[in-house]
């Protein structure tokens, strides 16, 4: 008799199945469904967004280390100080 009430021997709940036409939903049955999808679609929504920043984070992250390879400023300075250091110091009694 209970199996009739919706619940199982266990004392459960039994699911509900949407696809029988013949089963009336209850306004809260229907409510937690609509709630479902509604939460579904947000989480694909969350994830495409967290790919998106995600490939942004990593594109400039990316170009940053490009850019800083790219650069020869510790060279060019390096380079500098070798010059001085040939030519020798630059005083009022040498120049």
């Amino acid at each position: 008799m209970a199996d009739k009430e919706g619940k199982g021997t266990s004392g459960q709940v039994a699911f509900v199945d949407q696809t029988d036409p013949k089963k009336t939903l209850s306004a809260a049955q229907k409510e937690f469904i609509r709630r479902g999808n509604h939460m579904r679609r947000l989480r694909g929504r969350n994830v495409a967004t967290g790919i998106i920043i995600g490939t942004f984070v990593m594109g400039v992250f990316g170009y940053t280390v490009y850019s800083v390879s790219q650069e020869k400023i510790m060279d060019e300075l390096d380079e500098e100080a070798r010059i001085h250091q040939w030519r020798g110091p630059k005083t009022g009694a040498n120049s």
